[in-house]
């Protein structure tokens, strides 16, 4: 069996040249802010070649319409100001942010 990591999500995604450098980040069980909030701490750093980071995006993307489409996450609509999906498929806005229903939010990512 190969080992696992788990991240609340990505902190950064760093590209110089040709090469792409996303950092894992989780939230910490020991280190807190100055609100008591658990901080966001990096685990782990995954390093694609441009390629690599695109073909995994396309892959990514792909994974999340299957959840949306299975009603495991929704997009939630943003504020009037932000721009919206003009392609007259259901109005999703381009921009908007997912939620899973009823799910709890990390605060890290807002």
């Amino acid at each position: 069996m190969q080992p696992e990591l788990y991240s609340d999500g990505i902190g950064e995604i760093t590209v110089s040249g040709s090469i792409v450098r996303v950092d894992l980040m989780s939230l910490s069980a020991t280190e807190r802010d100055a609100n008591n909030t658990p901080k966001s701490v990096l685990r782990q750093r995954i390093i694609f070649s441009v390629e690599g980071f695109a073909n995994s995006v396309d892959v990514m993307q792909k994974a999340l319409q299957g959840l949306v489409d299975a009603g495991v996450v929704r997009r939630t609509v943003p504020g009037p100001a932000a721009h919206r999906d003009s392609s007259g498929t259901g109005g999703a806005p381009r921009d908007g942010k997912l939620a899973a229903p009823s799910a709890r939010v990390s605060p890290n990512f807002p």
